[in-house]
């Protein structure tokens, strides 16, 4: 269970610093344009995020990862 969790937060982290490093321009326009976006409308964004990462994991599992 630990090593599963460690290998997830591993990965975010990769995928975090690569954009970081390969378009940090692009990161801050993003930013800015989040910043535009209703409080409602970020949070539904977040929720969407969320629920397609635990459908994500749960395939993952049911394939054999």
């Amino acid at each position: 269970m630990i090593a599963n969790g460690l290998l997830a937060l591993g990965l975010v982290l990769v995928v975090e610093g690569l954009v970081y490093a390969l378009a940090p321009s692009l990161v801050e326009r993003l930013l800015e344009q989040l910043r535009l976006l209703p409080e409602g409308s970020r949070r539904m964004l977040g929720l969407t995020a969320l629920a397609l990462g635990l459908v994500m994991l749960w395939a993952a599992k049911t394939l054999g990862a």
